[in-house]
């Protein structure tokens, strides 16, 4: 199975994800789901390092992390990469359930692997509260757009029907990944804010135009928890 890791226990009533009642610091859940080769792990990778490599397929799943910081709280995403493979297919609930964010990714050169999408996302339903987890279909891959076997289009009326956040990327190049990423954070931190009782996001557009301060933290990167609005 995957690498585990510890959390630290906290005391009192505090929301899912918040670390301490007043750090601004949420720790996030974010799971990536959908067939073997469609880019899950070099998706995660990208997130993490902005790093691309060739990978072989995942054993259960792998975990990485990543510090978004936006312009008045700061999210460490804890990333699980789960394998596509069918017979892991049974134990990957395991990591989804809980899950602040949820990854349903294709690749857009595959069209069984959007079939197969669709699938993850009808199962997905049956395990989250509608609003407590941030559901996005990703077309990935967006650098094989000669081999493309779905379109754009196809995509975006998908997340449009099922009501969720929809970006095409390349896990490859690079393009529109820390866009993603950062779409991802405003949703979640909206999420768990609408749960706290507290202040909301804007809603007129789910692609939130993002100020100079909201940065991708990378490992080698400066500590930007100074970060204000």
């Amino acid at each position: 199975m995957g690498k585990r890791t510890q959390r630290k226990v906290s005391t009192g009533h505090q929301s899912p994800g918040l670390t301490t009642k007043d750090a601004r610091t949420l720790r996030v859940k974010m799971v990536l789901l959908g067939s073997s080769g469609v880019g899950k792990s070099s998706l995660a990778l990208r997130f993490s390092k902005d790093e691309f490599k060739g990978t072989s397929p995942t054993v259960g799943s792998a975990y990485l992390t990543q510090v978004v910081c936006l312009s008045d709280v700061t999210l460490r995403f804890e990333i699980w990469d789960t394998a596509g493979q069918e017979k892991y297919h049974s134990v990957t609930p395991l990591y989804y359930r809980g899950a602040h964010a949820a990854l349903v990714v294709y690749d857009i050169s595959k069209r069984e692997s959007f079939t197969r999408a669709q699938m993850w996302l009808k199962e997905l339903q049956q395990h989250y509260v509608p609003g407590s987890t941030v559901v996005v279909l990703v077309a990935n891959k967006g650098d094989l757009s000669d081999l493309r076997q779905v379109t754009l289009q196809e995509g975006n009326r998908l997340a449009i029907e099922r009501g969720l956040l929809f970006m095409e990327t390349s896990a490859k190049s690079g393009d529109q990944v820390n866009e993603l990423l950062l779409a991802i954070a405003h949703r979640v931190k909206r999420s768990l804010n609408e749960h706290e009782g507290g202040p909301t996001e804007r809603r007129e557009n789910d692609f939130i135009e993002l100020s100079r301060s909201e940065t991708l933290q990378h490992p080698l990167a400066p500590c930007c928890s100074s970060v204000g609005p």
